[in-house]
């Protein structure tokens, strides 16, 4: 009888620790869960407030609060007169010229400018490090009174070819992120293209340039989202109205009259499309970028 119940001790501890592991890992997963649910809810809750609202005609707007539906989802009005009231289309275009040529050419500067600090020894290579570094510390609204006397000596205010200009030379940190990876690839490979009767710009562009596609994707996201997004710059060197940028067409419905937070929301809706389009069409090429720029070798 005692030997029974000796035995029996030990199988009671056990399943009372096998039960109390059980709630351990369900209070886990159940806060996991539910802190992911919470944060998923916060971030999507600024844009069906967009939706909501955007989806209002004035009046409707005007009567009711931002937590009361919208008689008609479908009502197209506010986005309508979004898109003509603040000129979208010109926004579009400047914002998409913008885009492209400042993102290729700052991936072209910053890769070669990388590849010489990273692959050639010479007085001052140091030097340049430590003043990039310097500039990467400085804000940049510190310096926006010289660099506003270098446009203005260079007729470059008002133009959408000095604004494209002066957001190319502000990307220091994705020069030392090229730098980077240019340093984790074998020098191996520069040698033996070399011996074969390669040139410095075809290890470059040939073999260099193609195992940089992490570090390419990942910049040009960090970029392309602060040149779209970017409106103090663009509103200072592009005081023109057919120069206007998709973020300073959104102000167009503010003033000292009060604002149209219907058109804005409606006009926030239509900005973002194009880059949700762009992240639907090359998504899988993102996160194996992102995922891959991660991941130091």
């Amino acid at each position: 009888m005692s030997d029974t119940i000796i035995e029996s001790r030990p199988t009671a501890i056990r399943k009372d620790g096998l039960v109390g592991s059980r709630i351990k890992n369900g209070l886990f997963t159940f806060l996991k869960y539910f802190s992911l649910v919470f944060l998923a809810f916060w971030f999507v809750l600024p844009l069906v407030s967009c939706l909501i609202t955007a989806a209002k005609t004035d009046k409707e707007y005007a009567t009711t609060t931002v937590t009361q539906l919208p008689e008609n989802w479908f009502n197209l009005g506010s986005y309508i007169n979004a898109f003509k009231l603040s000129n979208m289309g010109v926004a579009f275009r400047n914002s998409a010229i913008v885009l492209v040529v400042v993102l290729v050419c700052t991936t072209l500067i910053g890769t070669q400018l990388a590849y010489v600090l990273s692959r050639f020894t010479f007085p001052g290579n140091t030097l340049i490090r430590g003043l990039f570094t310097v500039a990467a510390l400085l804000p940049g609204i510190a310096m926006q009174v010289a660099l506003y006397k270098i446009m203005v000596n260079l007729h470059a205010v008002n133009s959408l070819w000095g604004y494209m200009i002066m957001s190319m030379g502000t990307d220091v940190i994705s020069i030392y992120v090229f730098i980077q990876y240019f340093e984790n690839i074998p020098i191996s490979l520069d040698e033996s293209a070399i011996v074969d009767g390669a040139s410095y710009f075809t290890v470059y562009s040939r073999i260099l340039l193609p195992l940089l596609k992490p570090a390419i994707v990942t910049c040009v996201i960090i970029k392309g989202v602060g040149v779209y997004n970017e409106y103090y710059a663009a509103n200072l060197y592009l005081q023109s109205p057919e120069l206007k940028t998709v973020a300073i067409a959104l102000y167009t419905f503010t003033g000292p009259q009060g604002s149209k937070y219907n058109l804005i929301c409606a006009g926030v809706i239509l900005t973002l499309l194009p880059m949700l389009v762009l992240f639907l069409l090359f998504q899988k090429q993102i996160y194996n970028g992102i995922a891959a720029g991660a991941v130091k070798e």
